[in-house]
């Protein structure tokens, strides 16, 4: 089969064309033939050194896919060949991921796609879509009437934060380039703020009349939490997906909750959202279709950091 494989760890340049042997599913598995291989940030840090998830080139990278099951191992009794799935398959010690023609997968994290969209669509949904539904449904339970502040608002992630508060009647602040306003207006953010412009918490704080905001999420790093403390309030909760710096002392004696949300694997969760998708209720934001073969293209624009929506690989 053709894959795209990284025969090193480096730059966007190390990915190569190669035909390499079809997987076969063992039990409890199904063999995919992927449509679409949705891009995240993950792959450009796995490919710039996969060490931290027990990966050694060559590798195959890509966590995302929508696509026709091509087989089913045994004991496989929910999927069928012919069905149409989509799935974000396990990043750690997994050197066979989707930027290739076949996928082997457990069928226990694999989802009906959503009727409603195409694979390219259904491809950019499952490892950002599930990422925010973690932190905007389970951890920050988010709730109606309440005020949410998303960091980051116009990206993968981000977008469908804001799309996910809404769904859970929230009010949405949230943030972006100048570049990205018209996209944070799209997804249905309620006040869109230009992070070169204003400051977030103090938006977010004249927003809510000084009470500060119920529930932050940040896909952005650095010290977007420490700087949406003050802004949050007492009891308030705060979720992030990266790294945090800067002062985090004031979530003490103000009786904050900081959640780390790094994604598992399940199919539940993607039941879940095919339903808020086929209700109308999420849209998946794709910036750019590209052939597989353009791949190292699509980590250019990983590497940089910035960018609306989803690159999506065509691959069959």
């Amino acid at each position: 089969m053709r894959a795209m494989v990284i025969g090193r760890f480096g730059g966007p340049d190390v990915f190569e064309p190669r035909d390499i042997p079809r997987p076969v599913p063992g039990p409890g598995e199904l063999l995919v033939r992927v449509v679409a291989s949705g891009t995240n940030p993950v792959d450009a840090k796995l490919r710039h050194d996969g060490s931290w998830a027990r990966l050694t080139p060559p590798v195959v990278l890509g966590y995302d896919a929508s696509g026709v099951v091509e087989a089913v191992g045994p004991g496989v009794k929910a999927f069928g060949a012919g069905d149409e799935v989509y799935y974000t398959p396990e990043i750690f010690g997994n050197a066979l991921g989707t930027y290739a023609e076949y996928n082997v997968v457990p069928a226990a994290i694999v989802a009906r796609k959503p009727a409603r969209l195409t694979h390219v669509e259904a491809a950019a949904m499952p490892l950002a879509a599930g990422t925010a539904y973690d932190a905007i449904v389970r951890r920050l339970a988010v709730r109606p009437g309440e005020t949410v502040l998303v960091h980051g608002g116009a990206g993968g992630v981000g977008s469908f934060a804001v799309q996910l508060a809404r769904a859970s009647g929230a009010r949405v602040i949230a943030t972006a380039g100048p570049e990205n306003q018209a996209t944070l207006r799209s997804v249905g953010a309620d006040v869109c703020v230009d992070y070169r412009r204003e400051d977030p918490a103090e938006v977010a704080l004249r927003e809510t009349g000084g009470a500060g905001v119920d529930a932050v999420f940040s896909t952005a790093g650095g010290e977007t939490i420490a700087r949406s403390l003050a802004a949050t309030r007492p009891g308030g909760r705060l979720a992030t997906i990266l790294g945090v710096s800067g002062e985090l002392s004031p979530l003490y004696p103000r009786n904050l909750t900081l959640h780390g949300v790094f994604l598992t694997r399940e199919g539940a969760r993607l039941v879940e959202l095919a339903r808020l998708v086929d209700q109308g209720k999420l849209v998946p934001l794709v910036d750019q279709v590209l052939p597989l073969d353009r791949v190292s293209d699509a980590h250019r624009r990983l590497d940089s950091g910035h960018g609306r929506g989803k690159i999506v690989l065509q691959v069959g």
